[in-house]
């Protein structure tokens, strides 16, 4: 391999870690270095991309240790077998940039990921080493996300989960089938063996957390994982009920959905084409229903076509709305709040508000506009004091009155 100075070495290691979408900073504990104390916080604004629950942006240095690997993944830009320019970075190399940048007010935290050079545990031991040295020899008290490795010591990813805000372990596939087929050197029961040993270990700091004031924090962000979508035959439904499934075995705080992007000089088995990026976003939505909304993972299911495939044109809930006519209208100043959650157009928030506004009087059509984004898509679902929608919800071109209307991009408009 030549020769390459850090910022070569950056710009290769930065790109290649784009294809990863578990970057994220919700979660963790606060931590800043007021009073001269440290380097780095998890407070305050940046200049780019991952968003916490409350608004704020947390920018993150998202790099590659390495994008070279033993392995021969199919779907992967980054296979041992794949014609890319590779480059790898030193610990004490990451340590410097994670610092620099952070000094430079480019960044608040760091998301280290990397290919899998000479064996799982080399490879594992140099990420780790990576954040014991900017927690213990810097005194860092910026954001750190780790990908972490399933085949490396459970020893190894344990460290981890010491010197870690989040844990990733990736499952890559959402049905062991496809990932024999693609990834033939991983092995899904490995993978859930070591989300099975995150999952204990973050309880048992949270128990001894319970206990004892000095007790050390492990993975307080909790652990996260990602699917590809797209690359093998699995339908929405399939990805529904393997993230519902890791949701309540491992305890995952995400599971993260990115659409099967081809790549050069890609293997036979792989599509030509990726996935409509709006089927990514579908899968998020539906996501948030299962766990925001109180909807059980066969409901969400239950969205999707014969194939097992979610609408393209309208939302996961509207299609069960849709569906299940029969559950509406709901009478807003009377209906549970798990009801009132199931309406299309209702989010969390103008469910609160609701139900705080109807215990001083009853609401009516115009409340309710005010209280939402969109009256057009919760009318036909709702009844208020003075509507009810006895001849809208029954119409058969009901879908076509309330989904989103699609618009033709003008090439050289303004």
């Amino acid at each position: 391999m030549a020769q390459l100075d850090v910022q070569a070495k950056l710009a290769i290691l930065a790109d290649a870690a784009k294809y990863d979408a578990s970057c994220a900073s919700s979660g963790t504990s606060s931590r800043n270095s007021k009073g001269g104390k440290g380097v780095g916080s998890t407070e305050g604004m940046g200049i780019c991309h991952a968003y916490a629950p409350d608004g704020r942006c947390i920018s993150l240095l998202k790099i590659l240790l390495t994008n070279s690997c033993i392995f021969d993944c199919a779907y992967c830009i980054n296979r041992k077998s794949s014609n890319v320019r590779r480059a790898r970075f030193t610990a004490e190399e990451v340590v410097r940039l994670t610092l620099a940048f952070y000094k430079r007010n480019y960044i608040e935290g760091l998301f280290l990921s990397s290919g899998i050079i000479r064996s799982s545990n080399y490879t594992m031991e140099q990420i780790v080493e990576v954040a014991r040295s900017l927690r213990e020899d810097h005194d860092f008290r910026g954001y750190i996300h780790l990908k972490t490795i399933p085949d490396a010591d459970p020893e190894l990813v344990r460290q981890a989960g010491i010197h870690a805000d989040r844990i990733s372990i990736n499952v890559e596939l959402p049905t062991e089938t496809g990932l024999t087929k693609l990834a033939p050197e991983k092995d899904a029961a490995r993978i859930e063996s070591a989300m099975r040993d995150m999952k204990a270990s973050i309880a048992d700091a949270g128990d001894a957390a319970k206990h004892f004031k000095s007790a050390p924090k492990f993975a307080p962000a909790g652990q996260s994982t990602q699917m590809i979508v797209g690359a093998d035959a699995a339908s929405d439904a399939d990805i529904v009920g393997k993230a519902s499934t890791l949701y309540v075995r491992f305890g995952l705080r995400r599971v993260y959905y990115s659409a099967f992007s081809p790549i050069p000089d890609a293997s036979a088995v792989l599509p030509l084409q990726r996935p409509p990026l709006m089927r990514e976003h579908r899968l998020y939505q539906s996501d948030w229903l299962m766990r925001f909304y109180g909807f059980a993972p066969k409901e969400v299911q239950s969205a999707a076509d014969e194939h097992g495939m979610l609408p393209l044109d309208i939302d996961p809930k509207l299609a069960l709305a849709l569906k299940f006519r029969e559950s509406f209208p709901v009478d807003v100043n009377r209906a549970p709040k798990e009801m009132l959650l199931r309406v299309p157009g209702l989010g969390t928030k103008a469910v609160e508000r609701i139900l705080s506004s109807r215990r001083w009087r009853k609401l009516g059509l115009d409340d309710i506009a005010r209280l939402t984004l969109s009256i057009t898509k919760v009318r036909p679902f709702i009844s208020t004091s003075d509507w009810r929608p006895t001849l809208v919800t029954d119409r058969a071109d009901l879908r076509m009155l309330i989904a989103p209307k699609q618009h033709q991009l003008e090439l050289f408009a303004a």
